[in-house]
Parts: structure tokens; sequence; C-alpha cells
């Protein structure tokens, strides 16, 4: 007995009752489907993120201030200190210094209420200098930035954010209308283009301010002159590296240490967030898969119960072919072909499931779904080797049924 044949009658066996082979397969078919959803979720996450942070620029470098230590001994988190100022940022700006720079924007930022008309709203109020928008890569909608001139002068104006601008005014065009910050009077003079968000935070909900103006306003007191953050742009992602240890050695310096472990401040670099992200979401797509993939092995045992239901159901069958020449082996391969068959149709089912709902669930959930072709391969694989494992007992049963016993059963 050929394979063609064997194919033929396994087919025959499985399409005699169809309704048990379709419930048989339902195990491997939400097993496979899940493996190609849960994996191709954790790649559009990963995806996602790592544009969002790519969005910021590549040769972008981020510096954040050290820890704090209160009066009683207890120590803030990185961030929480103020040993960044104005004059570091400065400093870093410096083509002699840091020749591999392109240009520096601090940031002072600090969570105000806004008030337009009888319209209220919190935001985050960003001070920062001219060079923000080329350094963050963010584009004006309507109206333009501040100038050097409005920056040295602590001219009162304001950039706001689309959504910013929508929730005081119902509109983004809002240019040469007045805004109140913390009780002073600020001109808007330009709106942001939209953004979308980036770690959790909306960049679009945001007012931009002159650094020089949120010192004697709405951020002035004894820390003044202290920053938040700097952001520092390279000339090219080629000189990145070295960009890096100028900014490092030039705040050293400045800050009197000698020691880079002992440094009151944190350096990173874009593409530094980005692999700390994909590594996270990795390894969360691997648990994921794995939670997944339980199901396959829930399938299986159920291709082996319907094997074994199978093998008893047809023990004369079995026996009349084994008295009339059928070696064990063609009777082994037959079950085990019935085994594969099942979980081969599952997964290809399986597989166009996971790719419709791959299609369907970002527009449900707002993320990217990925569909891995290598995992879809993968799942269809396992799902097949699984059925073939757990049919292999049931085979092996029905080879070793004796013929004049199994011609005798009922």
């Amino acid at each position: 007995m050929n394979w063609s044949e064997t194919l033929a009658t396994a087919w025959h066996a499985i399409r005699s009752h169809m309704l048990r082979s379709l419930l048989t397969v339902l195990g491997i078919l939400v097993g496979v489907a899940a493996v190609v959803v849960t994996v191709g979720l954790g790649l559009g996450t990963q995806k996602d993120v790592s544009e969002q942070i790519s969005s910021l620029g590549s040769n972008l470098l981020i510096v954040s201030p050290g820890s704090s230590t209160d009066s009683s001994g207890i120590r803030g988190g990185f961030g929480s200190s103020t040993t960044l100022t104005a004059t570091d940022a400065e400093a870093l700006d410096s083509e002699i210094a840091a020749p591999d720079v392109q240009s520096v924007a601090p940031e002072k930022t600090s969570s105000l209420s806004l008030v337009a008309n009888d319209t209220n709203w919190t935001t985050t109020v960003t001070a920062t200098t001219t060079s923000w928008p080329e350094v963050r890569s963010r584009e004006l909608a309507v109206g333009d930035f501040f100038t050097d001139e409005e920056y040295s002068s602590s001219a009162r104006v304001v950039v706001l954010g689309s959504e910013t601008a929508d929730e005081l005014f119902g509109t983004t065009n809002v240019v040469g209308q007045s805004v109140t910050i913390d009780g002073s009077t600020f001109e808007i003079i330009g709106v942001l283009s939209s953004a979308g968000s980036s770690s959790s935070t909306n960049l679009d909900d945001a007012a931009i301010i002159p650094l020089t103006t949120a010192a004697s306003t709405v951020m002035g007191g004894t820390t003044a002159s202290a920053v938040s953050t700097i952001y520092v742009k390279s000339v090219s992602d080629e000189v990145l590296s070295a960009a890096y240890q100028e900014v490092e050695s030039i705040l050293l310096n400045l800050h009197g240490i000698t020691d880079a472990d002992s440094a009151d401040f944190t350096l990173e670099s874009q593409d530094a967030l980005v692999d700390t992200a994909t590594s996270i979401y990795q390894t969360l797509t691997v648990l994921l898969a794995g939670v997944a993939a339980l199901s396959l092995l829930v399938g299986g045992i159920g291709v082996m119960n319907i094997m074994l239901v199978s093998v008893t159901e047809r023990t004369r069958e079995i026996g009349l072919r084994k008295a009339l020449g059928a070696p064990p082996g063609a009777i082994r391969n037959q079950f085990l072909l019935e085994a594969a068959v099942l979980g081969f149709g599952g997964g290809i089912v399986g597989v166009l499931l996971g790719i419709v709902v791959a299609w369907v669930l970002p527009g449900l959930i707002g993320s990217s779904v990925v569909v891995s072709i290598p995992i879809v391969f993968v799942a269809l694989g396992v799902a097949i080797a699984i059925s073939l494992t757990f049919g292999v007992y049931p085979a092996t049963r029905a080879a070793r049924l004796v013929p004049i016993d199994a011609l005798r059963s009922e």
C-alpha cells in the first residue's frame, strides 16, 4: 500500500466523521491562532515603541539630573535633583568644546493651569530655548516659534500643542490670542503640529515658553536656573559616540567631578532606550507565546483522544486489513497520517484566523500587530509535530492488534 493510497484512506476516515474531526482540530486551531496573534501583538508593540522613540531622532542624547537626598537621608530617584542648569546647556552648545554637537535644547517642565476666557486646562508647560523644535524634531502647524530676540527679552509668548489649543479654544486657529498661565498673561504665537504620544506622554498636550521668561514668571524661585532635562543633538548618527564623550567630559568638568561613576547626572542615547524597550517586549512576547503554546498541547491531547476512539471503533476494519495481508507498518502509517492531516488542517485554519484577528485588532486596541512569517511556519510545524507525537500511541496500538482478536471484536 503506497503513500497515496494511505493518504486517501486516511482522508476518507476523517471525512466519515467530519463533525468529530472538526471538534478535534479546534484545540490545534485555537493554539496556532493564539501564537500568531500574541507574538504579532508583542512585535507590533515593540515596533510602535521603537518608532516613537526613534521619532525624536536617532542622533539624540538625553541628559537628566542625578538623585537627591533630603535632610532625613531619604534618597530620591534619578531626575529628582537640580544638578543641571541653563549654564550647562550653554557650555554643551560650544562648537569648540563639543564639535560633534549640532544643537542643544534644555527643558524645564511644570504642570500648570492655563486659562482662556472662561475655560481652564491643566497641562505640562515646558520652558526651553529657540533650538527646541530642531532638537525635538517638532514642526508648527500654525504661526511661528519664539525668536532669539523674544527669548533674550523674556517675552511673554507661548506655543501651544494642538490638543491644548483645542481644549482651551475649540480650535487650533488661535495665533494672536492670549492665555493666562499661573496668573501671567502670554500671547499665543504658534501651534505645534500633531505628534501623537510617546512613552505614555501626550505630545500634543503642551505649552512651550522661553526659558528666560519662565525664570522671571511661572517657574521662578531659588531654582530658577535649574533645568529638568537637556536634549543634545549630534551632527550625525556616525558621530553620536563622539558627541556622547564630549557631553560627558564637559559636564564632569563643569561639576568638578573626576570619577564618571560618581556623576550627578545621567546620559542616555536614543539607541539605548530603543534597546531597552526591545529587550522588555521581546521577553513579554516570549512569555505570551509560551502561554498560547499551551493551547497547542491541549489540542494534541485532543488528537490523541480522538485517535484512540477511532482505533476502538475500527477494530474490525483493522483486523480485516491485517488478515488480508496489510503489514503493521501500513496500519501505523495510516493512523499517523490521519493525525498529521488533523494537525495540518487545524494549523492552516488557525494561521488564517490569526491573520484575520491581527488585521482587525489594531482598529480595536490602537496598537500595531505584526504577523511574523517565520512564526507562522513554526506554529504550523509545531501543530503537525504535536499531532504526530500524540498520534504515535494510538497508531502503535492499532498496528499491534492481533487479526483474529480484532475480527472477533464487536
